[in-house]
């Protein structure tokens, strides 16, 4: 697949513990992504963070958080990225979307053998 060299970056901020019917939300964000065949998505945990409620999440060893900061980063162009904003809309109760014009300077994949 070729991506022209102008692009978008969109970033999901969550909790590990939001959930999609019973599932993780981060999943279910990236099951989305590839039904709509969007080009590229990525889940980071985060070890430590805070959202709007300002309570600390931490991954230290005396102070166990089960809900550490997730961010879901997806690349593609700008038709794509608006076509999971409805999904993200919906499901996203609690967290931050931001969106940013980037430059693609590669995308390939491998072929099979």
């Amino acid at each position: 697949m070729k991506l022209p060299e102008q692009g978008q970056l969109l970033r999901v901020f969550i909790g590990e513990d939001d959930t999609y019917r019973g599932k993780p939300l981060y999943e279910a964000i990236v099951i989305k992504a590839r039904e709509l065949n969007l080009a590229g998505v990525t889940v980071l945990r985060g070890t430590m963070g805070f959202g709007a409620s300002s309570r600390i999440h931490t991954a230290k060893i005396l102070r166990l958080s089960e809900d550490l900061p997730v961010i879901i980063e997806i690349v593609d162009v700008s038709e794509n990225i608006e076509k999971l904003i409805p999904f993200l809309d919906q499901n996203v109760e609690e967290g931050l979307i931001t969106r940013e014009n980037v430059e693609i300077v590669k995308y390939r994949h491998r072929k099979k053998n």
